[in-house]
């Protein structure tokens, strides 16, 4: 999505009040959870649907 809006990581980042390093873990999956006001801040920002920006991958 953010290549989509032609935006950049850090100014998402810079957007939603939080560290580019926080906005690196959301990307590649690694987090544990997200917050539902971050989810859509995100949403708002980039003009989309959760569903545009989450997958489900089942644990190994």
């Amino acid at each position: 999505m953010l290549a989509k809006r032609k935006m950049q990581s850090k100014e998402l980042a810079e957007r939603l009040g939080i560290t580019p390093a926080n906005l690196s873990i959301l990307k590649t999956g690694k987090a544990k959870g997200i917050r539902f006001d971050t989810l859509e801040a995100i949403c708002q920002i980039l003009d989309c649907q959760p569903g545009d920006i989450l997958e489900y991958r089942p644990e190994a």
